[in-house]
């Protein structure tokens, strides 16, 4: 199938060519057609499927075909729950709209905020943003959505899971309009506060669910080792960075200390590395990842930070130094390698601490993960074994039975000895008779 065919503009088709993008994804076959008729949609597709572009090309060919509701607002207002995610949509905006007249900017927390006002008052087409920054323009009345024409929230689950559902309704009150066309795209969507979330978002919304989140992915190659301790961990991770068939590689990390750690460990290896955690400032996030996907850099070492929405071709492998706490967060951290159709695989490590997690990542996939071993690195950790649970009832416990009654045996006291009966009585109990006394004389 071509793009053509999905009732896209020739020019896309020729522009996705020069990128290698030749024909639509499953999700894009989809969305785009649905997106182009005018209707909301409640979208779910595996990590790496392509839901960028399926929200993108029906986004821009919306504002290049149509007539705009107002002059001064934004038509496409796009939300996303991470800096790295707006920036990399943000990105793919730009070689899309390149060489027309529509313009795009961003506004993402923990940049200048008064730069982003002037931006915003040169009315760009398209504003990609977090949650918050939007929000905030919106109380400093900064950013108007009166006249919004498409309303985007990708990854929706992950922006509820960080707690921004107040920042979402605010959003959405400012551009409720009946003209508007709102689309949410995910990953993941089975938990109940994303559907209470998209009744409240979207108007009749054309469902579209290709692949559930915790279903296998082909493209990736999973393998579990178990690891006994620290030492053992970091053990495994240098046999691993060091094989040949090993490109670019993302590490993920439990703790921001760890991504310093690690990417110092790999240096002195004379493994090019480095670590990219939340609370670095914005600039210093954008240069480390931007250095990262030119290939400068063999391995980053991250925190879920850089779990969703990256879209590097050459990450040959993905280590889970520390499992997720979120079971959910396992398919988005190995879905960064075995993108577009490539192969990747995807190695974690299991020690006592990781054990927990690791019930719960295999309960959400509904398979059995095959755990692996390295010739000279086997751990003596083996997983903890669950305690028997004790039975329950429904209603009335079960009576316990009545031990049979036993006949008491009784036996007979001895008989104390008699103590003897003082004088003047004898042995029989009688009293010696006495005589009468005799009558007294006068």
């Amino acid at each position: 199938m071509r793009f053509s065919e999905l009732g896209l503009d020739l020019r896309f088709e020729k522009q996705l060519q020069h990128q290698g993008i030749n024909e639509p994804t499953e999700i894009q076959a989809h969305a785009i057609p649905t997106a182009l008729a005018g209707h909301d949609v409640f979208a779910q597709s595996k990590t790496g499927s392509g839901k960028t572009l399926a929200f993108l090309l029906p986004a821009v060919q919306r504002v290049m075909k149509q007539k705009a509701l107002s002059k001064r607002d934004p038509r496409v207002l796009i939300v996303a729950p991470t800096r790295e995610l707006a920036n990399q949509v943000f990105s793919q905006c730009r070689l899309l709209i390149a060489g027309t007249a529509m313009t795009a900017t961003k506004v993402l927390g923990g940049e200048n905020f008064n730069d982003q006002v002037k931006a915003l008052r040169k009315n760009p087409h398209f504003v990609i943003g977090t949650p918050g920054r939007i929000t905030d323009h919106l109380e400093q009345q900064s950013l108007h959505l009166a006249g919004l024409e498409l309303l985007i929230f990708d990854e929706a689950d992950r922006m509820l899971d960080l707690g921004f559902d107040k920042q979402l309704n605010a959003i959405n009150s400012q551009a409720d309009h009946r003209l508007r066309q709102t689309m949410l795209f995910s990953a993941t969507l089975e938990h109940a506060q994303v559907e209470i979330t998209a009744k409240a978002l979207l108007k009749s919304p054309k469902k579209i669910l290709l692949s559930g989140s915790n279903e296998k992915h082909g493209d990736i190659q999973q393998a579990l080792y178990f690891a006994d301790h620290l030492d053992h961990k970091e053990a495994l991770l240098k046999h691993f960075v060091q094989q040949d068939e090993v490109g670019q590689c993302i590490i993920f990390t439990a703790t921001r200390q760890d991504t310093t750690r690690l990417s110092e460990l790999l240096n002195e290896m004379g493994i090019k590395a480095i670590g990219l955690a939340g609370d670095l400032a914005q600039n210093k996030r954008l240069d480390i990842m931007d250095a990262f996907s030119r290939g400068i850099y063999k391995v980053l070492v991250t925190t879920d930070v850089a779990s969703r929405g990256l879209d590097l071709l050459n990450v040959t492998h993905v280590i889970n130094f520390d499992l997720p706490k979120q079971a959910e967060e396992y398919v988005h951290r190995i879905g960064r390698t075995g993108r577009a159709g490539f192969k990747g695989t995807a190695a974690s490590l299991v020690g006592p601490k990781d054990w927990k997690s690791y019930q719960a990542i295999a309960q959400y996939l509904k398979e059995k993960l095959t755990f692996h071993t390295i010739e000279g690195l086997e751990g003596k950790f083996k997983g903890f074994k669950e305690k028997p649970k004790k039975p329950t009832y429904k209603g009335k416990k079960p009576q316990k039975t009545a031990k049979p009654e036993q006949k008491r045996k009784f036996t007979k006291k001895p008989k104390a000895p008699k103590k003897p009966i003082a004088a003047p009585f004898d042995v029989d109990g009688n009293a010696p008779l006495r005589r009468k006394p005799k009558p007294t004389e006068e």
